[in-house]
């Protein structure tokens, strides 16, 4: 639990952490998503984020919020699980939950150096990505991983095809 309380902060305690960090020379990476059930497309994913800055910081939509995405059936793992596992992983620095359906609010507020998404995802579709390049900062298309993915792998669970 200590990991966790390290990693989970606020809107306003990440906002205050990136300024910092950013006043000493670092680079911001952000990136987000559900990470409902976290699988090998999501640490690559994860690996490859990290490697385009010092610090990461996933948002990461919060039950309410992953309801209205994927539907009454999702999340699978509460946000407080999922929250867990993440703060396990060591390529994570940072994570904040959000509420809203898409981060654009977030990434307004914490303001990072680079905002990713997977390769699944064109440029111009990336929320947020607006508000990174007026800033002077980077957007970047990740690697995807074709049929690994939270979707797919509840289908195999209950015995459909993709």
């Amino acid at each position: 639990m200590k990991l966790l309380k390290k990693k989970l902060k606020t809107w306003n305690e990440a906002h205050d952490i990136i300024k910092k960090l950013q006043k000493n020379g670092k680079k911001i990476v952000f990136t987000n998503g559900c990470f409902d059930i976290i699988h090998a497309g999501h640490i690559q994913y994860l690996i490859e984020a990290k490697k385009l800055g010092d610090i990461l910081i996933i948002g990461l939509n919060s039950d309410e919020s992953v309801k209205k995405l994927k539907g009454n059936s999702r999340p699978i793992n509460n946000e407080m699980d999922r929250v867990t596992v993440l703060s396990a992983l060591l390529m994570i620095d940072y994570l904040v939950v959000f509420k809203e359906n898409t981060p654009y609010d977030l990434i307004k507020h914490i303001n990072p150096n680079v905002l990713v998404k997977g390769g699944d995802w064109k440029i111009e579709e990336i929320v947020g990505a607006d508000i990174i390049q007026k800033n002077g900062g980077k957007v970047k298309q990740l690697s995807f991983k074709k049929g690994i993915s939270t979707t797919a792998i509840i289908k195999r669970i209950n015995g459909k095809s993709d």
